[in-house]
């Protein structure tokens, strides 16, 4: 299949208009009504709608498909207050409690800021994912469906997937110049390649996991699908937590790992499609990941590199070693460090934290990663759920090093979402 070029497109945040407003009030109601009578329904509403946020302006902020949901699915599981109460046990409560004391350490961070509305939306975000854990996790005790919510992962995975690799066709957004050849790389309805790389680790984690556990034809052609998309995405973090994905899976699993052939075979697709572009626009092979630079269509770079952004998160973190200069200020401050025409994130969650909120929100989000991990690892063969998960934790904190994806609520949140999962579903296999 020939790529096609990369295109401009250009992306706004409409202002919110009477027709979106009816759209989001339906939303709202349909999964308060779901949440309220079948709360398996009120999550599945909410994890199919996540990666398509449909964002709009309101009051200096946004309003997106994605909060409407998770706003309805609480409303509904409120409905029986009692729901709530598996919140407050092992193990769902140390998880809680270290959210909210990474909310707290973002919110800390205000002390020293200079943009303090993003230190605010930081701390709401992870308010947010909170709330998601909680929402997801009570959903699920409450009524442990694996059926309808293996559907909506599943049916998720194939719109996400399917809308990035159209961009074969279509044209993508981001791509690569390959020896003076501009080489798409797909991302759909992400905000770049890398964290739809990043959304493809949970994707993988959560068809691996079902595949071993029970192999079945749709979950073997999304693997595929997912596989040849991992590869279209030229991420190459995301390719190697890939790897360690299916690590896990061997090390919880053993023989089993030998049906996710095919993944192996999706990624030998993708790979061939790239063949097939180097052999029409004639560059060396080696060129891919060698000397290919990121770029993204009708902008500036903008990107800087991993080095110089690196060293302008140490030099943060040097200079403001106990709360940082503010959670989300590492974008706008990065001409202090030196860096000029450059707004981005640290390309290292670590980094990030460690620049934006010192020794303090770093030391959350270890704690935070370690409390996760920690209690995944006790639970991690009992289900499918808990396999995916632990793949996926791990996949995330290798990442770490190379993206912070965390920051992005359509990639952080399905993990989540298969973090609670992981540890609500019951020991015996579905």
């Amino acid at each position: 299949m020939p790529f096609h070029a990369v295109v401009d497109r250009v992306e706004i945040i409409p202002p919110l208009d009477p027709a979106w407003l009816i759209v989001f009030i339906i939303i709202f109601a349909t999964c308060a009504l779901a949440a309220a009578r079948r709360p398996a329904l009120g999550i599945a509403a909410l994890i199919l709608l996540t990666p398509f946020a449909a964002e709009h302006s309101i009051l200096g902020t946004t309003i997106s498909a994605p909060k409407v949901a998770l706003l309805g699915a609480i409303v509904g599981i409120s409905s029986v207050p009692s729901r709530w109460a598996v919140l407050i046990r092992r193990p769902a409560a140390g998880i809680a409690v270290a959210f909210c004391i990474l909310v707290a350490a973002n919110a800390l961070t205000l002390a020293g800021a200079t943009h303090r509305a993003e230190v605010l939306r930081e701390a709401l975000k992870w308010t947010e994912y909170l709330l998601y854990f909680c929402t997801v996790y009570a959903a699920y005790v409450a009524q442990p469906s694996s059926r309808i919510l293996r559907t909506a992962f599943f049916l998720t995975i194939f719109l996400v997937t399917a809308g990035a690799l159209s961009e074969i066709l279509t044209g993508a957004s981001w791509g690569i110049w390959v020896g003076g050849k501009p080489l798409p790389r797909i991302a759909g309805v992400l905000e770049g390649p890398n964290q739809f790389g990043g959304y493809l680790e949970t994707a993988i984690a959560a068809l691996g996991a079902w595949q071993i556990r029970k192999p079945d034809r749709i979950t073997s052609i999304l693997l595929l699908v997912s596989g040849a998309a991992l590869v279209l995405s030229f991420s190459r973090a995301a390719i190697l937590c890939a790897v360690i994905i299916v690590a896990v899976f061997a090390l919880i699993e053993r023989k089993a790992v030998t049906r996710l052939w095919p993944l192996a075979l999706g990624v030998a697709a993708g790979w061939a499609e790239v063949l097939f572009w180097i052999q029409q626009a004639r560059v060396q092979p080696s060129l891919i990941f060698d000397r290919a630079t990121d770029y993204q269509a009708g902008e500036a770079n903008g990107l800087g590199n991993r080095s110089e952004l690196w060293h302008a998160a140490l030099y943060f973190f040097r200079t403001h070693p106990l709360l940082g200069i503010g959670a989300g200020n590492f974008p706008l401050e990065l001409p202090l460090a030196g860096l000029y025409g450059v707004r981005t994130l640290a390309n290292d969650w670590y980094l990030e934290a460690a620049a934006d909120g010192g020794i303090v929100l770093l030391s959350a989000t270890l704690a935070w990663l370690v409390t996760v991990a920690r209690t995944l690892l006790r639970v991690s063969a009992r289900s499918p759920w808990a396999v995916a998960a632990t793949a996926a934790t791990c996949a995330f904190a290798a990442h770490g090093f190379f993206d912070d994806l965390a920051f992005y609520p359509k990639v952080a949140e399905p993990w989540i979402a298969l973090i609670a999962l992981g540890i609500a579903a019951p020991p015996e296999r579905e």
